[in-house]
C-alpha cells in the first residue's frame, strides 16, 4: 500500500528554513526509496510575498484558500499514486516538503484561529504531515539578523536592530504557542550552529 508523508518547515525569518530546505532537498535525492516527491518552497504557501516589487498581504480567507488549494493537489497527486501502485509495485505514494504553511497561518492570524485552519490541520495529519520548527537562541539573534542581509543594517541604528531582535523573539514563541495547539505533531529545532545537514537528518529520518 502507498504511504502519504510529508514534512513542514516553521519559523520566523532568519531562522534557517531556505538553508534547512536545500540540505533537505540534497538528502531527499540521495533516497532511492523515494520515487515521487513535491517540494514547496514559502513562495507558493506564505502569507505575505511581492506582487511587482510590492508585499502584498493575504486575508485571512484568501490565505486560507491557497493552502486548501495546496492540500487539495497533494491529495489528488497522491491518490494518483495509489491508483498506479498496483502496477507499478516500487511506488510508495507520495512524499512532500512544505515551507510555511499552517504554523504561519495561525501566527498571521492569532487572533482568529478558525475552524477552517483545524480542518486543515487535521486533513494534513491524516495525510502524515509532520512539523518542525526551526528557532534561534535570544544571544544569536543579532548576529543572525546582520549576517543575513549585511546591506540591509549598514548604517541603522542600535535602537533598530533591538527593534528587529525582540519581533524575532516575540515571534518565536507565538510559533511555540500556536504549535502546541496544533494537532501535527511538532518538533523544535535550534539553528544556531548552522549545522544545516545534521538538522536535515534529524527531521527527514525521524520522520
Amino acid at each position: 500500500m502507498s504511504r502519504f508523508r510529508g514534512i513542514i518547515l516553521e519559523g520566523y525569518s532568519n531562522a534557517g528554513k531556505t538553508s534547512v530546505l536545500k540540505s533537505l532537498k540534497q538528502l531527499q535525492a540521495c533516497d532511492e526509496a523515494e520515487r515521487s516527491v513535491i517540494i514547496l518552497s514559502e513562495h507558493y504557501s506564505q502569507v505575505l510575498y511581492k506582487v511587482n516589487d510590492e508585499l502584498k498581504w493575504l486575508s485571512r480567507e484568501e490565505h486560507l484558500r491557497l493552502l486548501n488549494e495546496r492540500v487539495m493537489m497533494l491529495k489528488k497527486l497522491n491518490n494518483w499514486a495509489r491508483e498506479i501502485s498496483q502496477s507499478s509495485p516500487r511506488s510508495k505514494g507520495l512524499f512532500f516538503i512544505l515551507e510555511r504553511f499552517h504554523l504561519n497561518h495561525r501566527v498571521a492570524f492569532s487572533h482568529h484561529i478558525s475552524d477552517e485552519i483545524k480542518q486543515l490541520e487535521a486533513e494534513l495529519f491524516g495525510m502524515g504531515a509532520r512539523c518542525t520548527l526551526l528557532t534561534v537562541s535570544s544571544n544569536n539573534i543579532e548576529r543572525r539578523i546582520s549576517s543575513r542581509n549585511p546591506d540591509e543594517w549598514v548604517g541603522k541604528t542600535t535602537k533598530e536592530m533591538k527593534v528587529a531582535c525582540d519581533l524575532l523573539l516575540e515571534q518565536q514563541q507565538e510559533y511555540r504557542n500556536q504549535a502546541e495547539n496544533s494537532i501535527i505533531p511538532t518538533i523544535e529545532i535550534n539553528t544556531d550552529d548552522k549545522d544545516w545537514e545534521s538538522y536535515a537528518k534529524q527531521i527527514y529520518f525521524l520522520n
